[in-house]
């Protein structure tokens, strides 16, 4: 790839469109009718928004004063720690609290606050893709750990282990992660405690997905982690379904004296960055309270969508549904005859339905399809039958 010499090293990348992009957009521009089972939009999703409350709450007079505070205003981040003591049981001082425009801005925060150049944060495998672009933007050094599956997603420790080293500075955790499904069990929290108060390592923790169990048992958030110096982000993305109004937060928690000194930096970082819009933080008690009738569609359409998936791989044996305990997706195990990008493109071109290869989750092997339980459910429905149908 032509790299002009006036561009940094760390924007070298590769820019060209990938084959299922290409065989994907080809396929649109004739017109050809296409069942999308990665739709991962909630506002594309024929969710029922209240359109009158949530465009009132930005009409707010407070908005026309500027007034840029750091951390974000007071009252914003109290309804913020409601939500964790309302919705999680959860006490979180809102002086810990800092909202930011996205959790792309909180992560890079935190790599901000932890990482000199080429330092390195854990990151598990599989996982969102995004990571990559934030830690190379700021010149941090990504290390894969695995997460392994058997009847069931779990850390594996001594894999992990063996990644720490003088340079590791942070381990991340995706809870539940996208796109397993698979909350960090209470056993590995307090395992991974351990291995943080033992090494001096923090804890960066990505629960924009927490609130969506396939049962009806809340998990418990990291925002309540005082064993470890622990960063937990969210927002409104997924927490109440609005990822256009570019809300979300970073709460620092964990032994006294680390979060007194995280905060007192983050809050020079932060303040370098400006605060988020005046308008999305008056309008986040009426944001956030949009996230019950919300969740409530999503978990019916997900749960639904899993169930139907379920009824459907039943009827044969070739396809296998990992387990999963929440989130917005699911992963198929297939036969591993071919790569999962080419047959993904196959199946987009012959039974016009989109799914995911693996390999974009950063699944280390072939035999591996994802696809998004939060699809309106009789396009869902149908596009696994054709799944179903092509096996």
């Amino acid at each position: 790839m032509f790299s002009p010499p006036m561009f940094s090293q760390r924007t070298s990348w590769k820019l060209s469109t990938n084959r299922f992009t290409q065989a994907l957009e080809e396929l649109r521009a004739l017109g050809a009718p296409l069942l999308d089972l990665t739709v991962s939009n909630p506002t594309l999703c024929g969710l029922q928004y209240d359109s009158q409350a949530i465009l009132c709450s930005f009409q707010n007079p407070h908005s026309l004063a500027y007034d840029p505070q750091p951390k974000g205003l007071l009252s914003a981040r109290k309804e913020v720690a409601r939500y964790y003591l309302e919705d999680h049981h959860t006490v979180v001082d809102p002086e810990s609290i800092f909202l930011t425009t996205s959790t792309s801005e909180a992560y890079s925060f935190v790599f901000c606050l932890l990482c000199n150049v080429l330092d390195e944060i854990l990151v598990p495998k599989p996982s969102y893709p995004l990571f990559d672009f934030l830690a190379e933007l700021r010149d941090v050094a990504l290390v894969r750990y695995p997460l392994e599956y058997a009847q069931g997603w779990m850390l594996d420790f001594d894999a992990l282990l063996q990644e720490i080293t003088p340079q590791t500075r942070a381990i991340l955790l995706v809870h539940p992660n996208n796109p397993t499904g698979s909350y960090v069990r209470p056993k590995e929290m307090e395992q991974l405690n351990s291995i943080c108060r033992e090494r001096e390592l923090a804890l960066i923790v990505d629960e924009v997905f927490l609130d969506y169990p396939f049962d009806s048992a809340r998990r418990k958030s990291f925002a309540g982690n005082h064993e470890a110096l622990t960063f937990t982000l969210s927002g409104l993305s997924k927490v109440s379904a609005l990822p256009q109004m570019k809300v979300a937060w970073l709460a620092c928690t964990g032994p006294d004296a680390l979060v007194q000194a995280a905060v007192q930096r983050l809050e020079v970082v932060a303040d370098t960055y400006l605060s988020l819009n005046a308008p999305a933080q008056w309008a986040i008690p009426t944001l956030l309270e949009q996230r019950r009738p919300l969740q409530a569609q999503l978990l019916e359409r997900v749960r639904k969508n899993r169930t139907e998936l379920q009824r459907q791989l039943a009827s044969q044996s070739v396809c296998e549904l990992l387990d999963a305990e929440g989130g917005w997706y699911a992963v198929l195990r297939v036969p591993p005859n071919q790569p999962d990008e080419e047959r993904a493109i196959a199946f987009m071109q012959k039974q016009h339905v989109v799914v995911h290869p693996g390999h974009f989750f950063d699944i280390p092997k072939d035999g591996f399809l994802v696809v998004s339980l939060i699809t309106p459910a009789v396009d869902f429905a149908e596009g696994v039958k054709r799944l179903v149908a092509s096996y």
